[in-house]
């Protein structure tokens, strides 16, 4: 629900986060990495504001979910914020729990890194991140690779180059 709006054509200038409704698509990500996002749902506030940018999502994950496959970005630094609910924290240096009000940071380039809800709680967090064109995925543990298009769209193959 918004709270306040500036005309009907303009974005909200604040609303309610949890109001936006969640995207209609779990992941972009081919199977079979598509169903382990399936206990994810995300709210992508920033294009509710026109930000073009940076992305900041609302993510939910009910128990047993995963924000995304283990992953660094070429390109891209990320950060999250724990809003509720205590997720785990696994990187390629280990792992580490977290609660509410902790922050956690993704330089491009940096750690492989991905929250798992491993409690029987949801979890809410906040994720910001910036669009630097060109960025690629990488997954040091999954047999795939991301490699953003001009579009910003991501495209999806094996680590060997060939398509799913």
């Amino acid at each position: 629900m918004k709270v306040v709006d500036r005309d009907d054509h303009a974005p909200p200038l604040a609303l309610d986060a949890i109001s936006v409704a969640p995207r209609t698509r779990s992941s972009s990500y081919p199977e079979p990495f598509f169903s382990r996002m399936s206990r994810r749902e995300k709210r992508t506030l920033g294009e509710v504001f026109g930000i073009r940018n940076f992305g900041v999502n609302l993510t939910r994950l009910a128990p047993g979910g995963e924000s995304s496959l283990l992953h660094r970005h070429s390109k891209q630094d990320e950060f999250i914020y724990v809003v509720q609910g205590e997720p785990t924290l696994v990187t390629d240096a280990g792992a580490v729990a977290l609660r509410p009000g902790m922050c956690a940071g993704f330089p491009a380039g940096g750690r492989a890194h991905q929250l798992v809800n491993r409690t029987d709680s949801d979890v809410l967090y906040l994720e910001v991140g910036d669009r630097t064109p060109g960025d690629e995925g990488i997954y040091p543990v999954d047999d795939i690779k991301a490699s953003q298009a001009p579009d910003g769209k991501w495209i999806y193959t094996r680590k060997d180059g060939t398509a799913y």
